[in-house]
């Protein structure tokens, strides 16, 4: 008797590609989503204090926020370096690469961290109430102690993604929610015999948390045999300042690419304020909302990068031009996705925010513009992480900016506050909705732009290979 064996067909090169770049990235999802849970936590449970509480977190949380962002921009040059030489298997460079990345994860943290205590002078000259201006100021000298390490542990976020190890930024993260939480029931409220300390609470909470986060980090990296060829803690190497100089080139235009994407979000959140309390809140909402969503692209972004720095470390620029566009496809795909289920469940969204009538109202009118713009903030996100894998920078900087200081924030201006000796301004002002078609203007220019750049890019890559060779 013979048997025959059913031959399975071979996936195609596109589905092979994607399911990698899933398995890479879901991780650094969660873990995003974790960590933006931190910080969501922090505000929902010191509202259950008082308003003054309250206000002060907020306040003191949103300045974090854009310092956290910025130097997590700047360290993400770890992520090209080390995918480069992983890709080319220079795994002794990997390990002196990451003891560099560290020098640079200390000056970039000391740097925020100064940064976070020079903004609380601010804070007595924007009309706050002395209370709530004391207590903010508190809270950010406290938590900025936490900045260090945070750029520090980016590094290793960096080093340990690039050698397609995410699993432990999943675990990481999620542990340091729960110890936030736990540690804000703790001390916000003051339960079990712990003193109450509001706010404060919050700051010792997350500062404390970003520690334990890049202790866990270091362990995991210690114990685990995935890092056994790269181990960077084998020896003690001075800083390098070639080398840090190198890095920062490719980091500080990410960072400041991403200062001015949050600072641009917050500056329209500032100029709604003044259209009161419906105004603000749907807006505060439709863009809690959408930056959630927006967790799933930049996850795969940077998923993207790690593989288009693999790719090149090989000198496959073949390859790395399939994936990068392998990894945006993706990206679109959840934009058109994305837009979709916010436009056909605005309301349900609106309503799992707020009871208030008037605000599900007009937050389910923004979010009608979220939809618009979820193809091209997946698009603009996925490109300029693929081009950062190709260790190019400075362009995607140049354009972002463009995006959001040259056409969003203008456009959304004018719509929105509707100056009348500007010639193409409404005759009222649009409040929310013209920022918000300012947003939907200026990143759909992003969008476009980016495509078009990776697209040259990884073209020119690919003419350069073939005259090499």
């Amino acid at each position: 008797m013979t048997s025959t064996t059913a031959t399975r067909p071979a996936a195609s090169p596109v589905r092979t590609e994607i399911a990698t770049l899933w398995r890479l990235s879901w991780p650094m999802l969660v873990g995003q989503l974790a960590t933006v849970g931190m910080g969501v936590a922090d505000v929902a449970m010191t509202g259950h204090v008082s308003a003054a509480e309250l206000a002060a977190v907020s306040l003191g949380t949103s300045v974090w926020s854009i310092i956290l962002v910025t130097v997590m921009g700047v360290m993400m040059a770890v992520n090209s370096v080390v995918a480069h030489e992983m890709g080319g298997g220079r795994f002794d460079r990997i390990a002196h690469s990451v003891r560099e990345s560290l020098w640079m994860g200390v000056g970039v943290g000391l740097a925020g961290c100064l940064a976070a205590n020079l903004c609380t002078l601010l804070f007595d000259h924007i009309g706050l109430e002395q209370a709530v201006a004391d207590r903010a100021s508190l809270f950010l000298h406290i938590v900025s102690l936490g900045m260090p390490p945070f750029a520090c542990y980016r590094a290793l976020y960096g080093y340990t993604t690039s050698i397609n190890q995410t699993k432990p930024i999943m675990v990481i993260a999620l542990l340091g929610l729960l110890y936030n939480v736990l540690m804000n029931w703790l001390l916000v409220f003051g339960n079990a015999g712990f003193p109450q300390l509001g706010a404060i609470g919050c700051a010792v909470s997350t500062a404390s948390g970003v520690w334990l986060m890049l202790g866990g980090m270091i362990w995991w990296i210690k114990v685990s045999s995935a890092y056994r060829a790269t181990y960077p803690f084998t020896r003690w190497e001075g800083p390098n300042w070639g080398e840090i100089g190198a890095m920062l080139k490719l980091g500080l235009p990410i960072g400041v690419t991403h200062f001015a994407e949050v600072s641009a979000f917050g500056v329209v959140s500032l100029l709604v304020a003044r259209f009161g309390v419906v105004q603000v809140s749907a807006h505060q909402i439709a863009l809690n909302f959408t930056s959630l969503v927006f967790m799933v692209p930049l996850s795969f972004g940077i998923g993207a990068l790690t593989r288009v720095g693999q790719a090149m470390g090989e000198g496959d620029a073949v390859r790395a031009r399939f994936v990068a566009w392998v990894g945006t496809g993706m990206c679109i795909a959840f934009g058109m996705l994305s837009a979709v289920g916010i436009l056909l469940f605005r309301w349900q969204i609106a309503a799992m925010y707020t009871s208030d009538a008037a605000v599900q109202a007009t937050c389910a009118m923004l979010l009608l513009f979220a939809a618009l713009f979820q193809l091209s903030d997946s698009t603009q996100v996925a490109a300029a992480s693929a081009m950062r894998g190709y260790q190019v920078t400075r362009s995607p900087m140049i354009i972002q900016m463009i995006a959001f200081w040259g056409v969003a924030l203008p456009v959304g201006w004018v719509l929105g506050l509707a100056p009348g000796w500007f010639p193409w301004s409404p005759i009222e002002p649009m409040a929310a909705t013209g920022f918000w078609i300012g947003l939907v203007l200026g990143l759909t220019v992003a969008a476009v732009l980016l495509a078009w750049s990776l697209d040259r890019l990884s073209k020119l890559r690919v003419r350069q290979a073939k005259a090499v060779a």
